[in-house]
């Protein structure tokens, strides 16, 4: 659940801080005050698209955190070890930044992620129900994945199976119509893969070759140098009166008072055995110089060499074990290519198993589909009766594809079914695709309806309706009223509304209103307690001006609500 939100310099708002309990908590406030704007942060908090016009004007950047409880949220759990960020103890803050310039940063637990992270643990966390969310109902093609959100995990499992041997069957497909080309176009293609090899293979790269290439470079580009420093220091070691001739008179003087001076043995020891180190590296100083001979082609053969490498690097790979992998590929398909009657008939005994296990997958999917859209069809008429839609005939359609199951064309990413919503408002009317027919109160009552069911399968710690109830009055917007509130006792429930029944139902109700200060616009967020919340309600109830009619009316409603609660 959502525990605490922090918003600052983001559109109007300045800077707001609001803490949040369990239950349903009611947003109302007059038009334009912010409302939206808040749940517009929570949605950029969790993943949605940012742009620098949120930004309050005069401000660098807009900030917006968030702390969430996720006890018993395994499913986000999972999420956030996948992303390598430990749970906090099953508490997560969610930050997101972005400046005026247009950049945004986004933080899980104080770790730096991605937007794409930040919408993976952010989708088990808010779940926010708009208007935009009624379109969306509207176009058919979304109606099987609400379905398949439905069906459970028995479902997710199959599906999952089903699109990997799909991907699968696709790639194979994708190779055969490549080997079937024309022949031109083969012939085109051989030539170029010949030409490649052929480069590659003349080169003859050999293992470490370029490594040691460069390291004899340097040496020719330093011969000179090397070359006096190494015969100075085996001069300097072997020459008349020079270092070693004297180290060697110290041990000899040494070494003949030795034994008349016990003193003196570990020094003699000592200077003894460095007098051979050193004679021995003046050794290996002279077999050195001896075998250092210049070669004036050899900079340029091993120039011309590394340049060979390189443009085979510009153009077949970054290094030249990518080159010699690039290599293997394009030989692979020359031969494939060379062969390609042969690889055609393997490609398609490849592709007939994928397509069997491909079409008892997609029928199997199609068979628990049908299921979990009767089950759907009976809960989701159970529920509109109970918004007063008891004359409405809801149902699932569920149309298998009646194509070959041989051809792959007749299977799509979710499988051989069509999938559509339909409805009849009335008694007597034929039942006709959903987007036809309903009316913009019936569509709030039906994604409520929908929402009621699909809660429990989402793993979501927190649900926000915006103006969910658009179209509703009377016992209806009762209904609606109460039908959220029943959401609310499995999850925290934020609503958004201009409806004084479900304002009535709240738990926590929150007023949002805005005033203007040094012509700045600021928004507030003032908790009601029940009088204040009585005289908002009746705001709602009589518009602009407010009677002890109307205060009497929403006392009334709090009084209601209270016995539907209790």
């Amino acid at each position: 659940m959502l525990v605490e939100l922090r918003v600052e310099n983001f559109a109007i708002i300045e800077k707001l801080n609001i803490s949040f309990e369990d239950g349903l908590t009611v947003i109302t406030g007059e038009t334009g005050a912010g409302k939206s704007i808040i749940i517009d942060a929570i949605t950029l908090l969790v993943g949605g698209r940012g742009s620098s016009e949120y930004v309050r004007h005069g401000a660098q950047k807009a900030e917006i955190e968030a702390l969430f409880d996720i006890t018993g949220s395994n499913a986000c759990k999972a999420v956030l070890k996948d992303i390598g960020i430990d749970d906090g103890d099953d508490m997560v803050i969610l930050r997101r930044q972005i400046y005026s310039n247009g950049k945004s940063v986004c933080r899980v637990n104080g770790k730096m992620v991605t937007l794409s992270h930040l919408r993976e643990v952010g989708q088990y966390l808010i779940d926010i129900h708009g208007q935009n969310e009624h379109q969306e109902l509207l176009h058919s093609e979304n109606h099987i994945q609400l379905l398949d959100r439905f069906g459970g995990p028995k479902l997710e499992s199959l599906k999952k199976e089903y699109s990997a041997y799909y991907h699968e069957a696709r790639e194979i497909y994708s190779k055969i119509q490549q080997f079937s080309d024309n022949e031109r176009h083969i012939a085109q293609r051989l030539d170029l893969l010949r030409y490649q090899m052929k480069e590659i293979e003349e080169a003859a790269i050999k293992e470490d070759e370029e490594t040691f290439l460069m390291e004899e470079k340097r040496k020719l580009n330093n011969f000179e140098r090397i070359h006096e420093a190494v015969a100075t220091s085996y001069e300097a070691l072997s020459g008349e009166q020079k270092g070693l001739d004297w180290l060697r008179i110290a041990v000899n003087e040494l070494e003949h008072v030795q034994a008349l001076e016990s003193d003196l043995d570990e020094m003699t020891h000592a200077i003894s055995n460095h007098f051979y180190t050193l004679e021995d590296q003046m050794y290996r100083l002279r077999d050195y110089l001896d075998q250092m001979e210049y070669e004036p082609g050899r900079i340029d053969q091993v120039e011309a060499r590394l340049n060979e490498f390189n443009n085979l690097k510009r153009k077949y790979g970054r290094t030249l074990s990518d080159v010699l992998a690039y290599y293997e590929d394009i030989k692979r398909e020359y031969d494939d290519l060379m062969d390609r009657d042969q690889t055609i008939e393997d490609l398609s005994g490849q592709l007939k198993t994928y397509m069997d296990k491909l079409r008892t997958h997609a029928e199997a999917l199609s068979s628990i589909r049908k299921q979990a859209a009767q089950k759907l069809t009976k809960a989701i008429n159970r529920e509109l009766k109970d918004l007063y839609m008891e004359k409405a005939r809801f149902d699932v359609v569920v149309k298998a594809s009646n194509k070959a199951p041989e051809d792959l064309n007749t299977y799509s990413r979710e499988g051989i079914d069509r999938v559509e919503f339909y409805i009849a408002t009335n008694p007597g009317e034929p039942l006709k695709p959903l987007a036809r027919i309903a009316s913009g109160g019936e569509m709030s009552r039906i994604m409520l309806a929908l929402k009621s069911h699909f809660k429990s399968f989402q793993g979501i710690t927190s649900i926000i309706f915006d103006e969910v109830d658009t179209g509703v009055s009377g016992r209806v917007a009762q209904a609606m009223a109460e039908k959220i509130f029943q959401l609310s006792q499995a999850s925290q429930i934020f609503c958004i509304t201009h409806l004084p029944q479900v304002a009535a139902m709240a738990d926590h109700h929150l007023f949002i209103s805005k005033e203007v200060k040094g012509n700045r616009t600021k928004t507030t967020v003032t908790r009601l307690n029940e009088d204040d919340q009585a005289s908002e309600i009746a705001r709602m109830i009589s518009g602009v001006e407010m009677t002890d009619l109307t205060k009497q009316h929403a006392y009334e409603l709090l009084g209601l609500a209270k016995e539907v609660k209790a």
